[in-house]
């Protein structure tokens, strides 16, 4: 028998959501000997999801959360080139940009004002402007005749890039567990969703975060070269495989998880009223899911307290996609060099306050 080199780390990420294999990818990456487990099967929760919305704060009151949002959304392009390249599958990312209507004078002058802040604080590596709107019928109607565009938002399907991890994963050495159960190696990261917040509260005696259901549908349209749309609450994604998903609604108290119910309908026939190109396009697919939320509203990361050898990814909720590249980076430096780069508000003890 090979004898195994012991100055190789051994580490075993619980949790097949965006958070568990996003850190993953980039510890096996960095040289870690690894294995996931999943006993639900890799994005069996929200990260099998359709929306793939990746996009930015409002670029204004800057705070810590913020910035790592904009850092992970700049590093997102070549974390996902280097995601395809290593496992050979398509996640199917794109910068496309963002469009949302303006209601009023008032937000007119606001948008503008935040075209100067992003300036400033995007430093050139994207814009947010006020377009005049063009009366396409890929675009929300805009009270105003004007809309924002932002070039920093992208898009990627969900499912594809769950996927591609997985490809990647198997292609550099590491262990994927599906369907059951096995025991930790070496350090344990939790990227557990939902039910990891639970148990992470009951450890802790304090809640730390709860789970919030989603619902989505996926419409038949292949607009796959179009920005994606904000407006009235929705995000309206295309995606390369000729659908449009447009999500989500969020609910705190539920019967069934994965039940779609008359909210999904609501949502779908609003996105068809702000959008006349979705008025006859077929509904392909309806979904629902559980999204981890901490009481922070930013992600959990770090050691799990009075756990040693034990870390934790999640809370995730609506913008687990866009921290992915950030939130694994920040992890792979504390496991594999003990450096703490983790920014003030993402801590476990943030959402204990």
């Amino acid at each position: 028998m090979a004898r195994q080199d012991m100055t190789v780390p051994e580490i075993t990420v619980r949790g097949g959501g965006i958070f568990g294999l996003a850190c993953a990818y980039e510890l096996a990456r960095r040289g870690a000997r690894l294995r996931l487990i999943d006993p639900a099967g890799v994005a069996a929760g929200a990260t099998g999801g359709l929306v793939g919305a990746l996009s930015p704060h409002m670029p204004e009151n800057w705070n810590p959360k913020k910035q790592f949002q904009l850092e992970s959304l700049l590093a997102a392009e070549a974390f996902w080139a280097g995601v395809a390249a290593a496992g050979g599958h398509d996640p199917g990312y794109a910068r496309s940009g963002r469009l949302q209507p303006l209601a009023d004078a008032a937000a007119v002058a606001q948008a503008e004002r935040r075209a100067g802040s992003a300036g400033e604080l995007w430093r050139g590596a994207a814009v947010w402007r006020v377009v005049p709107a063009s009366g396409a019928a890929w675009e929300p109607a805009s009270p105003t005749g004007v809309l924002i565009h932002d070039t920093l938002s992208a898009r990627l399907s969900p499912r594809q890039a769950a996927a591609s991890l997985v490809a990647a994963l198997r292609a550099l050495g590491a262990e994927v567990i599906e369907g059951r159960d096995a025991p930790d190696h070496g350090l344990v990261l939790h990227a557990t969703g939902w039910q990891g917040l639970t148990e992470l509260g009951l450890a802790l005696g304090r809640p730390v975060g709860s789970g919030v259901k989603g619902q989505a549908a996926a419409f038949q349209l292949a607009v796959a070269d179009q920005p994606q749309l904000y407006a009235g609450g929705l995000h309206l994604v295309p995606h390369a495989d000729g659908t449009v998903a447009v999500g989500s609604t969020s609910e705190n108290t539920w019967a069934t998880a994965d039940a779609v119910d008359d909210q999904l309908e609501a949502l779908i026939d609003s996105a068809r009223a702000l959008v006349p190109a979705l008025t006859e396009a077929p509904v392909v697919e309806r979904w629902a899911g559980i999204r981890p939320r901490a009481r922070s509203r930013a992600p959990i990361l770090g050691g799990w307290p009075g756990r040693p050898g034990h870390f934790i990814a999640n809370g995730g909720f609506k913008i687990g996609f866009g921290m992915a590249p950030g939130v694994a980076a920040v992890m792979a430096d504390l496991m594999l060099e003990g450096r703490d780069g983790i920014p003030d508000g993402f801590r476990v003890e943030d959402s204990l306050r």
